[in-house]
């Protein structure tokens, strides 16, 4: 170490060259941390840890500043042998209050080697955490001159006070600290932001398809209601179609936000791949051919059934063939599905349309949630379902075809339940 340094910072001197050693390692290994350890916790614990061993405490703390309140609580402590949940439960010091609270509130570095002759000390931090406070180092917490908290250790090992090396590692600790508490700050106020922003985006579109089915059942109603005044069987007759579609729409919509919303082992039984299309299609009988669209269905190369939760992939059916139903071109659209067993015993259902496709932008959001391109006619919810159902059963499901004639959806499911670890996941292909 060159002399003039030592001039510089006399109190270099008085340390030996194992505590100096003992302190850049710290500081080299707090940096490191900062870069590996991106939980705000698990980084205040680590400081607090390597600030007791280059200090030689038995106890170190971080308290954190709360300026809505105008109080610092305790984030980590360690090294006490009592409950330090209760600790940080229970113990708020406002600024001034407490040694803590005056190193805040001056936010100078604050050095006692005998507790018991300093009216500051508060005793009830022992209180809370059974220990025996003898002597302690409590250096402020700041952040571009943003209180952010303090950090603290206490009982020097092997010596009745802290040293003048003990303090300035600490202070170099705590603005690292005060630095991590920020970032992580900002990076949480971020994703919240942006959470909620999702949230209501999310919540404005299902508003808007809820309050368009809504629409339809009260216009609907509202023609039952008349035609039952009237006794007019016709209006009766022309209306009911109309009633029915709109609460589809809706119980769909609801079983859709149910299935999406937790996790569901599948109630597995014996299914025919050709019943569950037909189920399928059946359902939209009326739909298509009041759109004139033609459907092609072909299971011949299916030679097996498989075990699935046939309600649930009834549903994954249901959600692909209304996609498709709503890209067709109102004249001339058409539909194919194909089934085949696959040499592995896996049977893949491959649903294809000749609507406008996918657009290029859309092709890696297309199974997130409530990413829709129907604006308030969609849920954003068909296409999401339909992964996570695939998925829960161990299967894939992939966009592999987009063009603006149209898109192809390859689901494959296996024949028998897979191992658990074996699960895979929905992907777009290339």
């Amino acid at each position: 170490m060159s002399q003039s340094l030592r001039n510089d910072m006399p109190w270099l001197s008085q340390a030996s060259a194992e505590e100096l050693r003992r302190t850049v390692e710290a500081l080299y290994h707090v940096h490191s941390l900062i870069a590996a350890i991106t939980d705000l916790d698990t980084l205040l614990l680590r400081i607090a840890e390597e600030s007791r061993q280059v200090a030689r405490a038995e106890a170190s703390s971080v308290m954190l500043y709360n300026p809505a309140t105008d109080e610092l609580y305790f984030q980590v402590a360690i090294g006490t042998s009592g409950d330090q949940e209760k600790l940080k439960q229970t113990v708020r010091l406002k600024l001034g209050q407490g040694i803590a609270g005056a190193t805040a509130a001056t936010r100078q570095s604050i050095h006692v080697k005998d507790v018991r002759t300093d009216p500051r000390f508060y005793a009830g931090a022992d209180a809370a955490s059974d220990f025996r406070t003898r002597n302690l180092l409590a250096v402020p917490m700041v952040d571009r001159d943003n209180l952010v908290g303090v950090l603290e250790v206490v009982n020097k090992v092997g010596a009745d006070e802290f040293t003048t090396l003990d303090r300035h590692a600490l202070e170099m600790f705590s603005a690292l600290a005060a630095s991590s508490v920020t970032n992580a700050r900002l990076i949480e106020e971020q994703i919240r932001t942006e959470r909620l922003a999702a949230i209501g985006q999310a919540v404005t579109g299902l508003s808007h398809y809820t309050k368009n089915i809504v629409t339809g059942l009260n216009s609907s109603a509202d023609l039952i209601d008349m035609g039952l005044q009237s006794n007019n069987l016709d209006v009766l007759q022309r209306t009911w179609p109309a009633f029915r579609r709109s609460t589809k729409r809706i119980s769909n919509f609801v079983q859709d936000m149910l299935s999406f919303s937790k996790p569901r082992v599948p109630v597995r039984e014996r299914f025919e791949v050709a019943s569950l299309i037909e189920e399928a299609k059946d359902t939209f009988g009326e739909l298509f051919a009041r759109k004139n669209v033609h459907l092609d269905i072909d299971t011949t190369a299916v030679n097996a059934p498989i075990y699935v939760d046939g309600q649930a992939i009834y549903r994954c059916l249901l959600n692909l063939l209304t996609n498709a139903a709503d890209a067709v071109p109102r004249e001339g659209g058409r539909i194919r599905v194909q089934a085949a067993t696959l040499p592995e015993g896996a049977v893949e259902i491959i649903v294809s349309d000749n609507g406008h496709g996918v657009l290029p932008e859309h092709r890696d959001r297309i199974f997130d949630p409530f990413f829709s391109t129907k604006g308030s006619q969609g849920t954003g919810l068909g296409l999401a379902v339909t992964a996570k159902v695939v998925r829960e059963h161990g299967g894939e499901i992939h966009l592999v075809e987009t063009s603006p004639s149209g898109a192809t959806f390859r689901m494959m499911l296996p024949r028998h339940a897979p191992p658990r670890e074996s699960m895979l996941a929905y992907e777009v292909v290339a």
